[in-house]
């Protein structure tokens, strides 16, 4: 019996994980470079943990969690997401207190959601949190990080949709008026808002519904109701991105879906895939450590999908072709020379760590090496034959210049601080 894969789980091909490492090492490099360090964080935790963070009435904790019973009777869940579990590692290590910490994680994510195009059951995400800092400064920080990545990835077609939330006495109030006005209209509420109009009308905020858009654009609107605080936070909070050149959008309606945001939340989106288009978020959770044990400390955090990062790169450029090698290694067909011919190979990966080498593996004659290596993309083809060998040299042929001249160089030189030179095109 053939198994297949688990509906809402996939497989990363070779010929996509070129595209995929891409993404990753720019955004991880520039992590780096903004001083963020990593943390290695488990799948599973317990169930009442993402309870307690993201919010009992929240569609990811009362829907979508993989949850289940180990054997000690406890309740465990794979991680729908990684602020929570990253707090909860945080506040176990002492790593927020008294100074500011900046972290970054990687890897997958699980909810058990309707399967469509950008929304899988298994998801990959890139994150990074912040702690120690009150001030907008390190909002707006994490946005130009973000906005590096973009830039590094030659994704220019994404727009940034900011907002603030306020404190929780602002919420409150908002929330009251929200229910009030809602409620006067509630023949006009699909099923999902009705359920969650007494508890997360704020929630409702953010329904792709477009029968409810009109009756959302007159809701009250959250940033009318912010404290002093919150709406000085807020301005400067702009002005750092204006003053940066940074665009965005105010959307008054951007609510994000976990409960512990407050204040700033921002998310980057792409009209390139569909309903799906958001492809990066976060904002701040300035009262979760206390909630998780801790100390009161600020916070903000943000998430990249990389799934939907890795997918936009693919639409907007051609960026499934297989990754090329520099040099394509042909060797002898009679095999006489394999032996000495991966020592001269792995003498030169040593001598040029930058420089990809693909050595013809599984003999062949030399019309079908050449044939490989002319598919494979490389630049150049170094040709290892028993003449060669014997004399200690090695053809360079241009595969992509037809008329240029083959060059014949020493094998000694080859692993020289001069390599790089004599492989050049």
């Amino acid at each position: 019996m053939k198994i297949q894969r688990v509906k809402g789980m996939y497989d990363i091909l070779p010929e996509q994980s070129a595209i995929w490492e891409r993404v990753e090492s720019s955004a991880l490099a520039t992590l780096k470079a903004y001083g963020y360090q990593q943390i290695r964080l488990p799948v599973l935790e317990r169930t009442k943990l993402f309870a307690q963070a993201i919010g009992q009435e929240t569609d990811v904790v009362s829907k979508e969690m993989y949850s289940f019973d180990d054997r000690n009777n406890e309740s465990l869940t794979m991680r729908p997401e990684g602020t929570a579990g990253c707090v909860r590692a945080m506040v176990q290590a002492g790593l927020i207190h008294h100074h500011i910490s900046k972290v970054w994680y990687n890897g997958p994510m699980f909810r058990y959601e309707n399967v469509q195009r950008g929304r899988n059951r298994q998801f990959y995400q890139i994150g990074g949190e912040a702690t120690g800092v009150s001030t907008p400064d390190i909002d707006a920080e994490m946005v130009l990080l973000l906005q590096a990545v973009w830039a590094d990835l030659g994704l220019d077609n994404l727009t940034l949709e900011i907002n603030s939330l306020g404190d929780a006495e602002t919420r409150q109030t908002h929330r009251q008026a929200l229910q009030s006005y809602l409620g006067e209209h509630r023949s006009r509420l699909d099923d999902d808002s009705i359920r969650r109009l007494d508890s997360n009308p704020l929630r409702i905020l953010d329904s792709k519904n477009p029968n409810m858009q009109s009756l959302i654009a007159e809701a009250p609107v959250l940033l009318d109701y912010l404290d002093d605080e919150s709406t000085r936070h807020f301005t400067d909070f702009k002005a750092i991105l204006d003053a940066c050149g940074v665009e965005y959008v105010v959307n008054p309606c951007l609510v994000r879906g976990l409960d512990y945001y407050n204040r700033t939340v921002f998310e980057f989106k792409t009209d390139a895939l569909g309903a799906q288009g958001t492809v990066c978020g976060g904002g701040r959770y300035d009262s979760l450590i206390e909630r998780q044990g801790g100390r009161a400390t600020a916070a903000i955090g943000f998430s990249m999908g990389v799934d939907r990062l890795v997918e936009l790169m693919m639409v907007c450029e051609n960026n499934l072709a297989h990754p090329a090698p520099d040099v394509y290694v042909v060797i002898d067909p009679s095999g006489k020379v394999m032996v000495e011919a991966q020592h001269v190979v792995e003498q030169l990966r040593k001598a040029c760590p930058q420089t990809v080498f693909q050595m013809n593996l599984g003999a062949g004659s030399f019309k079908a090496q050449f044939k490989r290596a002319d598919k494979s993309g490389a630049q150049l083809a170094l040709v290892l034959g028993e003449d060669e060998m014997v004399s200690r040299t090695a053809v360079i042929k241009n595969l992509r210049d037809r008329d240029a001249i083959e060059r014949t160089v020493d094998l000694n030189d080859l692993g020289s601080p001069h390599t790089s030179h004599l492989l050049s095109v």
